[in-house]
């Protein structure tokens, strides 16, 4: 009988379920255990479910077990893997762990590419790094009334965790706020202290107007003005443009919206 742990999708929620699952496998000596998403599963025949409830220490324990056996670099992969929207990252991290115990050095565990389940984390933490790699440059911030820089983005991963280190280190005396609308989670930042993660509850509706301040308008404009002024209308290439700039992150850029910046932010 195959036994599946349900979490649910955060990190602390797929460590906690791979801590139960590992503790199975490797602890007890049964195998056969996988990891589903509450809402994503898919029920099987000759399967048992349990529901796992986050648990920080278990999570930590996972954590330390990577940490300490397979390295910064395979962490580093592992962690971008879960932020994700596959509903099959769970297995293939919990895959890639029970690969690294039969190598010799565990360290070298993500140079396995042959393995499918290694093969599937570094294609999804490629993505989710790639991901955050180019909202670290297409990021827009603008400044509300009351002085905080505020920003939206509709990543398809969770790249807060990712974002909010960079602008921390490079605004440390700003007050400033990242809001990941497709996750309902923000980034919060205030001058001269460390950065949280909150997460909107998702039975809640929530609707975010605020307003801007007369001089981001202002820069807003200017802004708008100098990457018109800079155009070589026939050197216009949209092909190539799209390759460096997807459509999908432009939304909120400064630079693409309507001719009248917005007073209010939505």
């Amino acid at each position: 009988m195959r036994t599946i742990y349900i979490c649910t999708d955060s990190v602390t929620g797929i460590y906690s379920g791979i801590y139960d699952a590992w503790k199975q496998a490797v602890v007890n000596r049964q195998e056969g255990c996988g990891i589903a998403l509450k809402g994503q599963v898919e029920q099987e025949l000759f399967c048992e479910y349990t529901e796992v409830e986050e648990d920080l220490k278990k999570a930590a324990a996972v954590d330390r077990l990577i940490r300490k056996n397979m390295g910064e670099k395979a962490r580093r992969d592992l962690y971008y893997a879960l932020l994700t929207e596959d509903p099959e990252k769970g297995n293939a991290v919990l895959g890639t762990m029970f690969a690294a115990r039969s190598l010799p050095d565990s360290r070298k565990i993500m140079e396995h590419l042959s393995h499918p389940m290694v093969e599937k984390v570094f294609e999804l933490s490629r993505a989710a790094g790639g991901e955050a790699h180019n909202y670290k440059g297409f990021l827009r911030f603008r400044e509300l009334e009351n002085g905080v820089l505020y920003a939206a983005i509709r990543p398809k991963a969770q790249v807060l965790p990712c974002l909010a280190p960079h602008f921390a280190d490079r605004l440390p005396k700003e007050n400033w706020m990242i809001h990941d609308r497709h996750h309902g989670q923000f980034a919060v930042h205030e001058a001269g202290k460390k950065w949280v993660l909150l997460q909107q509850d998702p039975e809640e509706k929530l609707e975010i107007r605020f307003q801007v301040s007369d001089a981001e308008r202002q820069y807003a404009r200017l802004w708008k003005g100098f990457c018109r002024a800079i155009t070589i209308e026939e050197r216009r290439n949209p092909a190539c443009q799209l390759q460096h700039l997807p459509l999908r992150y432009r939304s909120e850029m400064t630079e693409f919206l309507a001719e009248e910046f917005p007073g209010v932010v939505r």
